[in-house]
């Protein structure tokens, strides 16, 4: 089934404004109730965990090459003009292609889940780098509270990497929806809890991960079942939060399998 085709060559046109603000606009696709994917890479990654586009959109001069199974996986097909592409892309090299998909609000935290909590983790690229942790190591869902970075912004998915179609994604919710997860939390210290490799993980369970340089807000450490702590023999006061995360959901991951 061949996909309806429209080819737009204005700066003025309405579609085209939506989709720059959805480029440039960290928090536009709460507004849109769609989300921008560029890059045939994100778009991979959405197709094979079986999303469904409603718009695929080309640059002009790809569009006589794009597979056919690219385009029909969306219901509708928009070829821009490369200088439009180029316009709205929020990429230094602009890709050739980007999809848009349904954004539905009001997601709910799931009981029961390995979950990743984020507690106001503000940089984006931390944000998408924990994400593809939380995906790589068995973690179905991520719950981010309120002065998190947004989850679904341009920069978060492009450090996610695909990951975010693999899980259940809860954004902007205050700390007692944590309340509703129903497995134990734990809480990272530099200086409390015994050390991560002498704990016994719980599994399921959810991790706590806290801002940049405040760490894990009070409200949160309070709900904690289990506090440790990662070694750091090099003497460093603390590890980038991305960093602290992926040792900690691998350490859960080695002691689910074993």
């Amino acid at each position: 089934m061949t996909s309806p085709v429209t080819a737009i060559h204005s700066r003025d046109n309405a579609f085209v404004k939506e989709l720059r603000k959805l480029s440039h606009d960290s928090t536009a696709y709460r507004k849109q109730g769609r989300v921008w994917l560029e890059g045939d890479h994100l778009c991979r990654a959405a197709l094979a965990r079986g999303l469904h586009p409603e718009i695929a959109v080309f640059a002009e001069s790809f569009w006589p090459q794009v597979p056919a199974e690219w385009a029909q996986a969306a219901g509708k097909v928009v070829v821009l003009a490369d200088a439009l592409f180029a316009d709205i892309s929020g990429l230094e090299s602009p890709a050739r292609m980007g999809y848009l998909l349904e954004w539905l609000p009001g997601q709910a935290p799931q009981p029961g889940l390995a979950t990743v909590v984020l507690d106001r983790v503000q940089d984006a690229g931390n944000v998408g780098s924990i994400l593809r942790s939380a995906a790589a190591f068995g973690f179905l869902q991520v719950v981010a509270l309120k002065g998190t970075a947004a989850l679904w912004s341009q920069k978060v998915l492009r450090a996610g990497m695909g990951a975010h179609f693999g899980l259940h994604l809860v954004e902007s919710v205050e700390v007692d929806a944590l309340d509703a997860l129903q497995v134990p939390l734990i809480v990272t210290s530099s200086h409390q809890g015994a050390l991560i490799q002498h704990a016994q993980l719980p599994w399921p369970c959810a991790w706590a991960m806290g801002h940049e340089g405040q760490g894990v807000g009070a409200a949160v450490e309070a709900r904690a079942a289990l506090q440790v702590r990662i070694a750091q023999p090099g003497g460093e006061e603390s590890l980038n939060v991305a960093a602290a995360a992926a040792i900690c959901l691998h350490a859960s991951a080695l002691g689910a399998a074993g």
